[in-house]
């Protein structure tokens, strides 16, 4: 077993290989019907339960779950180990500029239930990448920075602040200046160019690997969606134009720090993004982050700090008796946005039925490897869970947890929310992972 030394030197966050660029166009959103998620979510944020120093610990029949189910769900999710191979990232991701862990650690995770851990398995102290599930921390910190007033609100043009050049207009991007928050925050900026020695068009598989992509027409911002981590990066260097510190000084201070996280998680930059920024009319050398790890770099973190993070989201952004984040961004993000119809503002939703033993009103954040945040408000359920198979894997292990919740569900597999008797719905394609 590895120190926390060792983990905390050596790891980095990678993108998932099939939701590694996908794409998405649509002319109408689907109707929402994530919409129950904050309200669930406030429903239990008056509940005072939130882990210490250490997380309290509860039997899950002393919850009112059945004992030998979640036993035997963690059992199962043990044997879902992922192969995940950090020498063979090039291959899926194309030329990394940020760095990489040599090792890491084995499938490991915990289930949070009414605000108790009830559940833990391997090394869920493991500082390790977080590929994309960074992504759902930006789009937070990006509703922190409607809270403090650096911005109206996401639909306000980014370019309306930030004076950086990368979103003026100019012959060949005529479109920037339309360019909005929530385009970034949805995957439909269509922002062009290059940054960091990365283009937006992931043309060439020495630099994109299998996720190389061929020329295709640019779409007006908001219309077409394509999980494009150069756009996502570029969204994260606009925050820091705002913020005017590091975003993971803005993360520690305003959100992991009041939580009683760990300080033991870091936010890696690549290697040369290292950029001016004016602080207060000094121009100032700051490192600007990534939303994932596809080139090394990215949100490094512990599983426990990921369900605290979680529990957070899933009480609305209150944290015993303190509001830390907004109740209204947190419904906003995790409801239906843009054009892609299971997705909101950087979260993955479960409105269509990903995850067919959760309620609708369940999300999540996803990342490469695999590693899964999830959130059922509707049952103040936390499941964090790291470097596992992946796709119909995590379905089955929620329905595996969930069934111990209401037994019902163990032979049917039928929503939480469902009426009695349903059929058991059809799981979705998961076409994007991220």
């Amino acid at each position: 077993m590895r120190s926390p030394l060792a983990l905390s030197i050596l790891l980095a966050s990678l993108l998932h290989p099939s939701l590694a660029h996908a794409r998405t166009e649509a002319n109408t959103p689907p109707a929402d019907s994530a919409g129950p998620a904050l309200a669930q979510a406030a429903k239990h944020a008056d509940d005072r339960t939130v882990p210490g120093a250490e997380w309290e610990r509860r039997r899950p029949s002393e919850l009112g779950l059945n004992d030998d189910a979640i036993a035997a769900a963690v059992e199962w999710a043990k044997t879902q180990g992922s192969d995940w191979d950090f020498s063979r990232q090039h291959e899926i991701f194309g030329r990394s500029i940020g760095p990489l862990p040599a090792s890491r650690a084995a499938t490991n995770g915990v289930i949070i239930k009414n605000g108790f851990l009830i559940a833990e398995f391997g090394d869920v102290r493991a500082v390790d990448p977080t590929y994309s599930v960074a992504k759902s921390y930006l789009a937070t910190l990006v509703g922190l920075m409607i809270d403090r007033g650096l911005i109206a609100d996401e639909n306000e043009p980014v370019g309306r602040r930030v004076h950086d050049g990368g979103f003026d207009p100019a012959p060949d991007t005529p479109h920037h200046p339309a360019i909005t928050w929530a385009h970034f925050l949805t995957m439909t900026s269509e922002w062009t160019g290059s940054l960091f020695d990365k283009s937006s068009d992931f043309i060439g598989e020495a630099e994109y690997g299998r996720a190389a992509q061929k020329p295709r027409e640019r779409r007006e911002p908001g219309t077409y969606f394509e999980y494009n981590d150069v756009r996502i990066n570029r969204c994260a260097l606009a925050m820091l134009r705002l913020w005017q510190r590091p975003l993971e000084d803005v993360l520690r201070t305003e959100i992991m720090n009041p939580i009683g996280a760990s300080n033991t998680w870091k936010w890696v930059p690549y290697d040369n993004a290292t950029v001016t920024v004016d602080v207060r009319g000094v121009p100032t050398q700051l490192p600007s982050v990534s939303g994932g790890t596809r080139w090394g770099g990215g949100l490094w973190m512990n599983t426990l700090d990921h369900a605290r993070f979680a529990l957070l989201i899933a009480r609305g952004g209150r944290w015993a008796d303190r509001q830390i984040l907004s109740p209204d961004w947190i419904s906003r993000a995790t409801r239906q946005q843009g054009v892609k119809s299971d997705y909101g503002y950087l979260w993955w939703l479960n409105n269509e039925g990903r995850w067919p033993a959760a309620s609708r009103a369940a999300f999540s954040a996803q990342g490469a490897g695999d590693h899964s945040i999830f959130i059922d408000p509707t049952q103040d359920l936390v499941i964090v869970w790291r470097w596992h198979k992946g796709n119909d894997t995590q379905a089955e292990f929620y329905r595996r947890v969930l069934a111990a919740i209401q037994p019902a569900l163990a032979p049917a597999g039928a929503p939480a929310d469902a009426p009695a008797g349903a059929p058991a719905p059809t799981a979705v394609p998961k076409e994007p992972r991220p």
